[in-house]
């Protein structure tokens, strides 16, 4: 852990509660708020779950976190706004009529970006560390729980998707 006040690491979390929600201001239509609502909770039940059961195991720890020091290991900012808020978006643009291979390559490119951006916080701050953990790891998790939100908006909206499959 680098001993410094962590001015690079309060710079990252709040422009990524900035920048995260004027992406949703941005890219959430007025007409899919409902929507975009459903797979954020959605979303957040599940990191809210599988992030307090990845810190208290010790495979991540978040030596700094801006929010809720004392009372939560994990990363509130993370597990509970961005994650969740991009896989609202994931949702909403999610290329449903498309063929097979876009859609996989749309988990690959939405996962790989936040893994991305996970790797860069491992390597060059304070606000995640790997304990028995690596970026793969990550990237099934995140790919896989955007797959269980995928399912349950097209559950939650069946009468959207009746006739359609995604793979």
């Amino acid at each position: 852990m680098r001993k410094n006040n962590y001015t690079l690491e309060k710079k990252i979390e709040l422009s990524s509660w900035v920048i995260t929600t004027l992406l949703l201001i941005k890219f959430v239509p007025r007409n899919r708020i409902r929507e975009a609502h459903v797979s954020f909770l959605f979303k957040q039940m599940i990191t809210w779950l599988f992030g307090l059961v990845v810190v208290e195991k010790k495979l991540i720890s978040y030596p700094y976190r801006l929010f809720f020091k004392k009372s939560n290991k994990a990363s509130f900012t993370f597990e509970y706004f961005v994650y969740p808020a991009v896989c609202s978006l994931f949702n909403l643009y999610y290329p449903q009529n498309k063929a097979n291979f876009s859609k996989l390559l749309y988990y690959f490119v939405y996962s790989s970006v936040i893994t991305g951006f996970e790797i860069y916080a491992v390597k060059y701050t304070d606000l995640i560390k790997y304990n028995r953990w690596t970026w793969y790891y990550s990237f099934l998790t995140i790919w896989f729980t955007n797959y269980l939100s995928r399912i349950y908006y097209k559950w939650f909206f069946k009468d959207k998707f009746d006739s359609q499959k995604d793979f």
